[in-house]
């Protein structure tokens, strides 16, 4: 029975911590009743097939001035539909144009050559940051109303650019690769395109276009520079549909400050070794809608960005009105995916009636010291997941850098604009069968992941929960069916945690571990706890009146 002063100090603190997360989170202006909307491009239904312009589908034939030329003659008529019939087109970079609709046929390839010769070194951005980068095999800049829809193959030619580890193939695989001319390192782990790659790898050169810097300053690694299959820079209306988007030499489709987006029923492909090869990476866009679509790639399968640290704060655009649904997600580091690079923020998103079949990680959120940033509104509901290798969800702040160890003293910098949050995050109704860990959550002491609602969730995971630097986080009706390692539910630093209707397996262990001197207010409801001290443990100077159950 919890004392009466403790309820009251309880009640304070918990009406406190309310208040602070509604006060501090901008309110969305969508619902689930009330999604964004989102607007699609039209055109002309004149036709102009890539062949009358001279293109000849060979595959060996060198088709980059025939298509553009086309696109460019119907953009200038007024728009319409450029159409690439079946065949195999080989092409350098195709430059999009205002209303026109590239349209692949289902027996047609478009093939990107593999002459890096024909990619010149443009300004782009990569990871969030200004960087040198070859140009991109499809790009189009300050665009309106364009499209590429059909039900064909868009091909990277991603493997001559990608250097690759040994252990990444199988012996025949490595053999192939080491045959097909390029370099290999001197302990035979790692083969590299062209010296240009090697010289890049070797002297850890970076790919930021640094102030004072030029384009010629990477001429000396430019193979190095691989491009993004798909780049639109400040493009409205557009549309990505049907098509299979495959074998990108980096990040396959990436969107930057674009409106009005939508990307429906698209198959993103690329190997699962494939290094940054990003599925759909989000940067800076508003109002977009991406459903119906497959990813099985080699890194993030369906990711929200919005620039990095310093230079995405001052951009100050973030990714914002935005519909997922309806979406598989095979191989991949993450299915669905905030971060890390999200400096400019991220709100009012909706995902929903998505599986992710075997990625490393399920619903990803994902930030540093330093990148600053806004993520909040997100609503998620309906995820189905099936063997997650890592977490089936996680918010981890501590992305690419070393947090501290339980108990560990540790100096707590002020918070800036350089301070990210998360807060005001929805999640229901998710089933995770087969996973390491259930949730896990770790903020920054100095910001706290706030105001997290997680309710109808079943998760059978190797681990429970782990939380850490945390406040008003609430979980009713989660299942969490974890036998192979305890405690079910670790928390350190966290405050105002409410779990209601927990469920555990029967033979679980230990279920709760509250760690640390800096917990409060953990409240456990309607769980069935047996009266013993084999299933609480309070370390490291953890007081146990901060556990109330009852």
């Amino acid at each position: 029975m919890m004392k009466k002063h403790n309820l009251i100090v309880f009640v304070l603190a918990a009406m406190a911590g309310m208040y602070s997360a509604k006060a501090q989170t901008a309110k969305s202006p969508y619902s689930w009743k009330n999604l964004p909307k989102i607007a699609e491009p039209k055109f002309r239904r004149d036709t102009m097939s890539i062949e009358k312009f001279g293109a000849i589908a060979d595959g060996l034939t060198l088709n980059t001035v025939s298509i553009n030329k086309a696109i460019a003659t119907c953009s200038a008529k007024g728009g319409g539909v450029v159409l690439v019939p079946g065949g195999v087109w080989l092409t350098g970079p195709v430059e999009m144009k205002n209303n026109v609709n590239l349209h692949i046929e289902r027996d047609a390839i478009l093939l990107f050559s593999n002459d890096f010769d024909q990619y010149p070194l443009v300004e782009g951005t990569y990871e969030g940051r200004t960087s040198a980068r070859n140009q991109s095999p499809i790009f189009g800049n300050n665009l309106e109303n364009i499209a590429i829809t059909g039900r064909g193959i868009i091909d990277g030619n991603g493997d001559v650019w990608r250097m690759v580890g040994k252990d990444k193939l199988t012996e025949r695989e490595w053999k192939a690769k080491k045959a097909s001319g390029g370099l290999v390192s001197a302990d035979d782990r790692i083969w590299f395109p062209s010296a240009k790659t090697k010289l890049a790898f070797d002297t850890k050169r970076g790919t930021a276009l640094l102030p004072g810097q030029t384009l010629k300053d990477f001429e000396d690694i430019k193979d190095f520079l691989r491009p993004n299959l798909l780049v639109f820079t400040n493009c409205k209306k557009v549309l990505l549909e049907g098509v299979t988007f495959q074998n990108s030499p980096a990040w396959c489709l990436h969107p930057v400050l674009c409106e009005d987006l939508t990307i429906r029923n698209v198959f993103a492909k690329n190997p699962d070794y494939a290094q940054n090869g990003d599925g759909l990476d989000v940067e800076s866009c508003k109002n977009v809608l991406i459903e119906g679509c497959t990813f099985d790639v080699g890194d993030d399968g369906i990711c929200i960005k919005s620039g990095k640290d310093e230079e995405g704060r001052k951009r100050g655009r973030p990714t914002e009105n935005v519909i997922i649904r309806n979406n598989v997600v095979y191989k991949a580091h993450g299915g669905f995916v905030i971060g890390s690079e999200m400096s400019g923020g991220a709100r009012n998103i909706f995902v929903y009636d998505c599986s992710f079949m075997g990625t490393d990680i399920g619903l990803r959120f994902k930030t540093a010291r330093g990148r600053g940033g806004v993520v909040e509104n997100i609503f998620v509901k309906n995820i189905r997941m099936k063997d997650i290798e890592g977490d089936a969800i996680l918010w981890d702040m501590y992305y690419f850098t070393k947090p501290p160890k339980a108990g560990e003293a540790v100096e707590v910098p002020p918070v800036t604009d350089g301070t990210p949050r998360f807060r005001n995050f929805q999640i229901s109704d998710i089933v995770c069968n087969g996973a390491k860990r259930g949730i896990f959550i770790r903020g920054l002491p100095e910001m706290k992941v706030k105001d997290i609602e997680l309710s109808n969730i079943v998760l059978k995971t190797d681990k429970g929960a782990e939380i850490i630097e945390a406040n008003d986080i609430r979980m009713k009706d989660v299942t969490l069916i974890s036998d192979k390692e305890s405690p079910v539910v670790y928390v350190e630093s966290g405050s105002n945690i409410t779990l209601n209707g927990f469920r555990y397996s029967p033979n679980a262990g230990l279920l709760f571990s509250i760690n640390g001197d800096k917990n409060a207010n953990i409240r456990v409801q309607n769980a069935n706890v047996p009266n013993s001290p084999n299933k609480v443990a309070f370390n490291n100077g953890a007081d146990p009146s901060v556990l109330i159950m009852n």
